[in-house]
């Protein structure tokens, strides 16, 4: 079997070489789709008098040229390769120069045609034309349906008579194209809508020389009713830690469309059902809700090939049931995700710490419970609200209480996903430093006290015995006997001098 597939592959490569080898060259190319009128022009207006022409064509992939008509003014010959559809577009050639033969060519005809201009035994002109056929497909057929896949495929042969292909929409928008394989070139419209509707632009760039440099077809496109689709829809059940990133996988098909709807956790009402994400490969449009939480997968997948899955980097309320759908061709292909998402938290109080495991999409949940790194030590569980676990620790936290705590969360299918908190022990605080602390700042407030009584009572004695001396003495000038009781400043000073060990300025400077 495996020589018999060798030698088919061999045979097949050496028809599509022998295809290919003969002429390299040519004076013009026509591109026609098959089964429309066409014109092949080979004109000379300088020509008069008696001429022949001679219509022949090497058909693809042969190697002899077979006669089409030889015609002059006198008489025409049909050769072998005449069709029904071939003739001349003017009898009267001889005094018009205009030798053109038209035709409705089929995939049969595709190949390269002789126009020779002769007078007498004398060639005046010979033209070669390379007859190019394209055949354009619309899948599925007119009209198509809403929410359909639109494809539009344009075959060209032979594939060396192009440079290539391309597509444009209502408005000549240009849209995306792929080459599928050396003839075929595919444009696609996912979830078309009514709007859609219009003429379509299949446009061939011709290779080598052309008399045109391209080649433009319309092809016209309806769109009404709704498609049928068919949804093949596996459920993955799974958990992650709050803030991990998490791989939302996608069906492992190539398509050519991608949506993401969400179910919000702990509800199954489809009314609640939101799109979270579309992205349109063919018409690269991208529409997102979940901003940075929600991103195209790259390597290994490439989204702009077809190969689509997320990552989720969820809060715990963005748990819940999430539905990825490729759309290929007419097919709808579906993968869906329930996520429950595992949060710890912390909460502290005078007398006691709080932890709290918190976890969404309970339906999926079988238990949750706390550990201590120290398996011997028991910790009670609470549960004060639905999709909560809370074990309470004393304060202050001792070394026997320390250690890490972890929440385990049990799926019902088997799998289990943990949270880990490391819990300190509390720091020291001294009794000694907390009740000697307030003591020097009290011991100088209680010396000051006195102080600040006898430097007032020192003050006032002095005042009032200034005040007295200043009687004296205003009674002496009254009386014409003044008196300076102070001859010179030095002793203001001397007198009003502090002495002895009782000093009360000598105790508040220090």
């Amino acid at each position: 079997m495996e020589v018999g597939f060798l030698t088919f592959i061999l045979a097949s490569l050496s028809v599509v070489y022998s295809c290919r080898v003969g002429i390299t060259d040519w004076n013009n190319v026509v591109v026609v789709r098959e089964g429309m009128l066409t014109t092949l022009i080979c004109n000379d207006t300088g020509v008069r008098g008696p001429v022949t022409i001679n219509w022949k064509v090497k058909l693809f992939c042969t190697n002899e040229w077979k006669l089409i008509m030889l015609a002059s003014a006198n008489e025409r010959i049909s050769g072998s390769a005449l069709k029904p559809s071939m003739q001349l577009t003017d009898s009267n050639f001889k005094d018009s120069g205009v030798f053109s033969l038209s035709l409705k060519p089929e995939a049969a005809d595709i190949g390269f045609y002789s126009c020779l201009i002769r007078q007498q035994e004398k060639i005046l002109k010979e033209e070669i034309i390379l007859l190019v056929i394209l055949t354009v497909s619309v899948v599925p057929d007119v009209p198509i349906p809403q929410y359909s896949t639109l494809r539009l495929i344009a075959s060209v042969t032979p594939d060396f008579a192009f440079t290539k292909v391309t597509w444009a929409g209502p408005g000549d928008i240009t849209l995306k194209s792929e080459k599928k394989s050396k003839t075929n070139t595919v444009a696609k419209l996912p979830q078309v809508l009514n709007n859609d509707d219009g003429a379509y632009v299949c446009i061939v760039y011709p290779r080598g020389n052309s008399s045109s440099r391209l080649f433009a077809f319309n092809v016209d496109v309806t769109v009404s009713g709704k498609a049928d689709w068919k949804k093949r829809s596996p459920l993955i059940s799974t958990a992650i830690q709050a803030h991990t990133s998490f791989l939302l996988t996608c069906p492992g098909v190539v398509g050519d469309y991608v949506q993401v709807h969400w179910v919000p956790p702990d509800t199954r009402n489809q009314n609640n059902t939101k799109k979270v994400f579309d992205y349109d490969r063919w018409r690269g449009t991208l529409m997102t809700n979940q901003n940075e939480k929600l991103q195209m997968a790259r390597l290994p997948y490439n989204p702009e090939a077809g190969s689509f899955s997320f990552l989720l980097t969820p809060d715990l309320k963005d748990g819940g049931l999430y539905v990825c759908e490729v759309l290929l061709n007419d097919n709808v292909f579906s993968q869906r995700t329930s996520l429950s998402v595992l949060k710890v938290k912390i909460k502290k109080y005078s007398s006691k710490m709080e932890l709290i495991c918190l976890y969404s999409e309970r339906s999926q949940v079988r238990k949750v419970e706390w550990k201590h790194h120290n398996a011997s030590r028991k910790l009670k569980m609470s549960s004060s609200s639905l999709g909560s676990n809370t074990t309470s620790l004393p304060l202050p936290i001792t070394s026997d209480i320390a250690g890490n705590y972890t929440c385990v969360l049990h799926l019902k299918n088997g799998q289990a996903i943990q949270a880990t908190q490391a819990i300190t022990v509390s720091p020291k605080v001294s009794v000694d430093d907390t009740t000697s602390s307030p003591r020097p700042s009290l011991t100088a407030l209680l010396l000051l006290v006195p102080l600040v009584a006898a430097a007032v009572g020192v003050l006032l004695w002095r005042q009032r015995h200034i005040s007295d001396r200043g009687i004296e003495q205003s009674l002496s000038v009254h009386s014409g006997e003044a008196e300076n009781i102070y001859e010179n400043p030095e002793d203001i000073r001397q007198d009003l001098k502090p002495r002895g060990e009782d000093d009360v300025y000598k105790e508040l400077e220090r």
